[in-house]
């Protein structure tokens, strides 16, 4: 297939890229070509911004795509212009959204394609949701040939799947980890969680490209593994070679004591118990299953923190907001044990 990426340097458009060049398609990547190192190797580049048309027709001029997945449409104008620019110059177009769409707070954990879309806590998430109804519209409309995928969380070597990790990326709490400190997990940890490596979600979604039965659908792209959060933070410190010293403290109150992204990631997503289904993708990609196991997967994330000193970039900030959380709940704890026994004498 000759397929045109949009993106193509982020975590799962670079697998997906990747893994469609080892398939032996032929890729193209319209890209602006600021992170070179970045690029894979065996695609071919086309040097443009996606927000100047008419750089990006004049960079596709004469040509014909299999599929055309845009990796970096956030807003309902990026699939207007996605629209405008290759409708009739590709078989397929793949908007890639996010599982962050679905109703939240969820009604079932169970999480299929016919879950509601609506999220009130993530601004990122409702613009997903306004590109997929807009893609709607364009199919009952002229049958435009889309797919929207919705990949759920997804980590690679370059960074781990954590709940709550500050601003500055997730070193910050493998060194708390290795310090001894608290690792602070909402809730009581227990909640469920679908997390898949970027490899797999490659896989799934170079599967459906070229796929007439995906056309007008959404397809959750998403791995057999689901895990509780004490379970993703122990893979985490056992990879790290420590032990885990976890802190746990109520998700709303981290939403009120943090700051709006901690608030929409938590309360937009993370919070509650969610298994997303890859049912339908096995019906659209037979054959498909994970590769990479959370252990595995996580030993290569955590390996490379340790091995490269350019991504032990830490936080100071994130660790004081830790500290401080820690000094302030476990103080109000023993004020309350304290004015207990009070009474009771």
């Amino acid at each position: 297939m000759k397929i045109l990426m949009i993106g193509g340097t982020g975590i799962i458009s670079g697998a997906a890229a990747r893994e469609a060049v080892a398939q032996g398609h032929e890729v193209y990547l319209l890209n602006r070509g600021l992170r070179p190192e970045r690029l894979p190797e065996g695609a071919r580049l086309i040097r443009a911004d996606v927000h100047d048309a008419q750089t990006v027709r004049a960079g596709v001029e004469g040509m014909r795509f299999d599929s055309v997945a845009d990796f970096i449409a956030f807003e309902k104008e990026d699939v207007i212009r996605d629209h405008d620019l290759f409708a009739g110059r590709t078989d397929q177009y793949m908007f890639v959204s996010s599982a962050s769409a679905y109703q939240t707070p969820l009604a079932d954990w169970r999480v299929t394609e016919g879950t509601p879309l609506s999220n009130p806590f993530w601004a990122y998430s409702r613009g997903k949701i306004a590109c997929e109804e807009q893609l709607m519209e364009y199919w009952r409309a002229e049958q435009f040939p889309f797919v929207t995928v919705r990949p759920a969380h997804t980590y690679d070597e370059t960074f781990l799947p954590l709940a709550l990790c500050g601003w500055k990326g997730p070193w910050q709490v493998i060194d708390r980890m290795r310090q001894g400190k608290e690792t602070i997990i909402h809730g009581d940890g227990e909640s469920l969680w679908t997390i898949t490596h970027a490899r797999d979600v490659a896989r799934a979604i170079v599967g459906l490209m070229g796929c007439p039965q995906a056309m007008g659908q959404a397809v959750n792209v998403v791995g057999d593994e689901t895990l509780t959060w004490n379970q993703i933070y122990a893979g985490i410190a056992r990879a790290a070679g420590v032990k885990l010293n976890p802190f746990y403290v109520s998700s709303r109150f981290l939403a009120v004591a943090g700051d709006e992204g901690m608030r929409a990631s938590l309360l937009g997503e993370r919070s509650v118990s969610a298994q997303v289904s890859n049912a339908r993708l096995r019906q659209l990609v037979p054959g498909f299953a994970s590769r990479v196991r959370f252990e595995q997967g996580v030993r290569e994330t955590v390996r490379s923190y340790l091995e490269n000193p350019a991504m032990q970039v830490l936080d100071p900030k994130y660790d004081r907001w830790c500290d401080e959380v820690v000094r302030v709940l476990s103080g109000a704890a023993r004020q309350i044990r304290q004015a207990a026994r009070l009474e009771d004498e």
